[in-house]
């Protein structure tokens, strides 16, 4: 069975869910944000493991990270996925959680920029 970290709020590990949930794939899923215990294993593995580097040159996260039986670690799920023969999903609920991302760094930037009126703060 797969270990898999990631949030509720994550486009990505929404997408990961779902399609692991439609093909049957067994996985534990860990939100890291749920618990400072879950997201310091988290930190833990990102730290320590080399299967992270990519994540972290691109300043992302590293979410989803599934972590194999054998100890693997990948966050490609969707080549994983691909690799089997199967086809990744990308649900609705995905799709409304980076735009929810979006509309809150666009908040972030106007607001440092100082450019927001006094009805919008």
């Amino acid at each position: 069975m797969l270990k898999v970290y990631g949030t509720k709020i994550c486009p990505d590990c929404i997408a990961c869910e779902a399609s692991f949930k439609k093909y049957g794939i067994g996985y534990e899923f860990v939100n890291i944000f749920a618990t400072m215990p879950d997201f310091k294993e988290f930190l833990r593995l990102r730290d320590a493991s080399p299967a992270f580097a990519h994540a972290k040159e691109q300043g992302s996260a590293g979410i989803p990270a599934c972590v194999k039986e054998d100890g693997e670690i990948f966050t490609d799920w969707e080549g994983f996925l691909k690799y089997q023969g199967l086809e990744p999903i990308w649900p609705e609920a995905a799709d409304q959680a980076k735009a929810e991302i979006a509309a809150q760094c666009d908040l972030r930037q106007h607001k440092a920029r100082g450019d927001m009126g006094s009805d919008q703060r």
